[in-house]
């Protein structure tokens, strides 16, 4: 087993353990690229959600954000080219009856880039050069290479009443902002430039095997489209992309808690954009298996309003209401997946610290606003009325908003160790002391030292620090 592989077989198997994510339908031996969230990677995940809603919507007076269905008429998908250019291109082994994506599969095997290249062209790479079977290890027995669409079509035959439509799961969630522009700015009176937000299911026809969270077949995208007037030159298009590539290297580093480091961009060729793009720059994290996409940013032009204008029948175009100028407007997209940005959270959250005296300790070392538990309650012997002063406390913290643990079980040490793995900020203690006086020692996730007036904290006094910043990486 790689190097690679094993880091992330041994973060898949904490975030079992530790009830971040589990494997889907785990009982009856799984399901290829599918993982259910638990208890924390619920939290976790609701956390990151509001943290890019707080950053990226709520917090200006330029946005606005919408929730459109997942099911859409397939008139959308004809106008987008969905129907036309989304798909991969897969071989079999016959032997083993796995399928994979060719491109991955010739990378992976001899670092050959065949973006472009015809189905021929790249079944005579693969047998060429004999590429095994990665999953096996052994020789293979490929079909010939072709390509299939990577959207979901449903079973059911129709809704409402065109027999002739198809139904498909949406493989994107920015097409249910595109069509609802016009909606948008008749409802909310806004005015060009603004932006879109939306945080929605996606769902594509993933085949390739391993990496975690990296491919799945569903997945939730936070996604922006950000509207404006048709630029004059390249050089005013272009500095509105780098805002928005500075807001997204921002949000990583100061709002996730992504190390610097571990992210880097990729400019696209421009022979290798996507149809719809003049522009796109990929933030890659550094995953166990090198560095790879996290999220994308893709300058648009009016490709999609056009695009819906003309298969539509609608007027899509917008009037400016100083100017009376009338366009359709340009769009940025920046975009992130919820799934992806969790499992790259969770890699630069993990943490194996050696302490002294030879003993170890593994601290999940999430920024505060990320952690499922802000705060764990913990008595410090059962009886006495501390167990239930401590879940007193408990319960009048959640009252308050605030995510609160409450942990019993075990040696005070074990039950640090415990709120360490995942990621509790702070471990307030009831003892013997808190009866008399109303204080509780605090103990800090990071330094392992406790805080305040004598290492102790009125109960009143709490609040101030949980809403410390000091987690903050």
């Amino acid at each position: 087993m790689s190097q690679a592989q094993d880091r992330l077989d041994k973060i898949a198997k904490f975030a079992n353990s530790t009830g971040f994510v589990y494997q889907g339908s785990g009982i009856y031996g799984g399901l290829a690229n599918t993982w259910d969230f638990g208890p924390k990677g619920v939290m976790l995940r609701n956390n990151i959600k509001e943290a890019w809603r707080r950053f990226f919507i709520t917090s200006r007076m330029d946005m606005v954000e919408v929730d459109a269905n997942i099911f859409m008429n397939s008139r959308v998908w004809e106008a987008s080219g969905h129907t036309g250019n989304f798909s991969d291109c897969m071989v079999d082994d016959k032997i083993s009856k796995h399928r994979f994506r060719a491109d991955h599969l010739i990378e992976d095997a001899i670092g050959i880039d065949v973006e472009g290249k015809s189905p021929e062209e790249i079944t005579q790479i693969i047998r060429d050069n004999k590429i095994k079977n990665p999953i096996t290890g052994q020789e293979a027995d490929w079909t010939e290479a072709r390509y299939m669409n990577m959207m979901f079509e449903t079973n059911r035959d129709k809704i409402g009443n065109d027999p002739n439509q198809k139904i498909y799961l949406r493989p994107e969630t920015a097409q249910g902002i595109f069509v609802n522009f016009k909606n948008a700015v008749q409802s909310e009176r806004a005015r060009v430039p603004f932006g879109i937000g939306q945080i929605g299911k996606a769902f594509r026809n993933e085949i390739t095997p391993g990496n975690f969270l990296y491919r799945i077949v569903e997945f939730e995208q936070m996604e922006i489209e950000y509207f404006i007037a048709p630029p004059k030159t390249d050089e005013e298009w272009n500095q509105v992309f780098e805002e928005w590539k500075d807001l997204q290297f921002e949000f990583f580093t100061q709002v996730i808690g992504i190390k610097p480091e571990n992210l880097k961009e990729k400019e696209h060729a421009q022979e290798k954009l996507s149809h719809y793009s003049k522009r796109t720059v990929d933030w890659e994290y550094n995953y166990p298996f090198g560095f790879n996409e996290l999220s994308g940013l893709a300058y648009r032009t009016d490709f999609d309003l056009s695009q819906h204008q003309e298969h539509s029948g609608k007027d899509l175009s917008y009037r400016d209401p100083v100017t009376n100028e009338v366009y359709v407007p340009h769009v940025m997209e920046p975009t992130v997946g919820v799934d992806r940005l969790l499992m790259a959270t969770m890699l630069d959250a993990y943490t194996e610290e050696e302490l002294d005296g030879g003993d170890s300790r593994v601290v999940m070392k999430f920024a505060y606003d990320l952690a499922p538990f802000k705060i764990a309650v913990l008595p410090l012997m059962k009886k006495d009325g501390l167990a239930e002063k401590a879940l007193e406390l408990s319960q009048d913290l959640r009252a308050q908003g605030i995510s609160a643990d409450y942990d019993m079980t075990g040696s005070i040490g074990k039950r640090y160790r415990r709120q360490d793995e995942v990621g509790t900020p702070w471990c307030a203690t009831v003892d013997y002391q808190t009866m008399e006086d109303g204080t509780v020692t605090l103990r800090h996730r990071d330094t392992m030292e406790q805080v305040g007036d004598g290492g102790r904290v009125k109960i009143e006094d709490l609040g101030s620090y949980l809403s410390s910043k000091s987690f903050q990486k």
